[in-house]
């Protein structure tokens, strides 16, 4: 678990205190299937009408109106108190399809070898490159990525992309042009009506003190993962 990070705090600190305006400008993955149309990262919708988790400063995106994500939006997922029926929770990666298992398995391998630069074939460059952040970001993925890292070599980057993979997942908009599988299933969850056992393993990954910041603001806004299911990186995101 990556013990006393607290969610949105100073950008120096540990990977849950990342601050959306601190990170650099979406690069690209490997060219993706033609028919693959890359859609933004899906947000959850909030569940309160508290302000979300503070920043110390106001981003210049804040001050400006919603930006209009047209053709590359993804659908909202309710996570409301009322969600009558909630999203399966799916363990067994033998229910992937092919191209999907495959590409977390490679993201996987990547993630356990302590060598960040691994990623850089799964990630790849163009139009259709794997969104890491919310903004756009300049320079090289690979570099981008082991700066979000509190270490030199990006290995907290890469222990926290394991803990993301190796927890259970959700099949989203199943049949829909932004159908996904995103890794954890927290993402698709009202984090109020986590059981106790999802609870614990929901601090494999966070703090209890991210929980608190999430909670306010109504969703899991920590890292997430995602992948389309012709196996492409779709996104892998922090922030709300």
């Amino acid at each position: 678990m990556f013990a006393g990070l607290g969610l949105m705090s100073q950008p120096a600190a540990a990977l849950s205190e990342i601050q959306r305006q601190d990170l650099p400008p979406p690069l690209a993955p490997a060219a993706a299937p033609d028919d693959f149309s890359p859609g933004a990262v899906p947000l959850p919708d909030p569940i309160q009408t508290s302000q979300p988790p503070s920043r110390d400063t106001a981003s210049p995106e804040d001050e400006q109106p919603e930006k209009q994500l047209d053709p590359r939006d993804t659908p909202k997922h309710p996570l409301t108190d009322t969600m009558d029926e909630l999203p399966e929770v799916i363990y067994d990666l033998d229910r992937l399809p092919e191209p999907v298992r495959r590409m977390h398995g490679l993201i996987l391998q990547a993630s356990k070898s302590g060598d960040i630069n691994q990623l850089r074939p799964l990630v790849g460059t163009g139009d259709s490159a794997t969104q890491l952040s919310l903004i756009e970001i300049d320079g090289d993925p690979v570099d981008f990525l082991k700066s979000l890292s509190g270490d030199t070599e990006g290995q907290e980057i890469l222990a926290i992309m394991e803990e993301v993979l190796s927890a259970g997942f959700v099949h989203l908009d199943a049949g829909a042009p932004e159908e996904l599988y995103v890794w954890p299933y927290f993402f698709g969850l009202p984090l109020d009506r986590l059981s106790a056992p999802q609870r614990v393993e929901l601090f494999k990954i966070v703090t209890a003190g991210d929980l608190e910041d999430m909670q306010q603001f109504g969703a899991y806004i920590f890292y997430r993962l995602g992948i389309t299911p012709e196996g492409h990186w779709a996104f892998f995101v922090a922030g709300d």
